[in-house]
């Protein structure tokens, strides 16, 4: 299964509810344990109204908005953003994306995340499409996929 896409394709927007359970997990799974992303009170007294998004949290998020797009089999490449309003708890981000390029098998997406304040972040992914038969449908599986020898 190949996914065709074109220059100037627009991706579907995806909306994100920024909780304080995904700001505090987000963290912890990225091992940041900074403060200003699990206490309130030591956020608020270094000038944040409130504890805050880190970057390691929004570049996964921008990598799963592009492979839930792409679909699983897509491989990115490379994820270069830039952070601007803080995602704060209670607010929403929506996630929007337009092609730029393709070439062999490789698209560029523009990335832009906002929220009530402003742009949270803006970047580009550059990301390897899917080609072939799925496994099961043709093609041999690879190590690591359910079928797959992993030993």
């Amino acid at each position: 299964m190949t996914v065709t896409v074109r220059a100037g394709e627009a991706l579907p927007p995806l909306r994100i509810p920024i909780t304080r359970t995904l700001i505090v997990s987000g963290a912890l799974a990225s091992r940041d344990y900074q403060d200003v992303h699990h206490d309130a009170e030591a956020a608020r007294e270094k000038g944040s109204p409130d504890i805050f998004m880190n970057i390691l949290t929004t570049n996964g998020l921008v990598g799963r908005y592009i492979t839930d797009h792409f679909g699983p089999r897509s491989r990115l490449r490379k994820v270069a953003i830039r952070l601007g309003a803080p995602n704060y708890p209670g607010d929403e981000m929506v996630l929007t994306g337009e092609v730029t390029s393709v070439v062999d098998g490789t698209a560029e997406v523009a990335v832009l995340g906002k929220n009530t304040i402003g742009r949270h972040v803006t970047g580009t992914v550059t990301v390897e499409l899917p080609t072939g038969s799925p496994p099961g449908q043709g093609s041999p599986p690879g190590p690591g996929s359910p079928t797959g020898d992993v030993r």
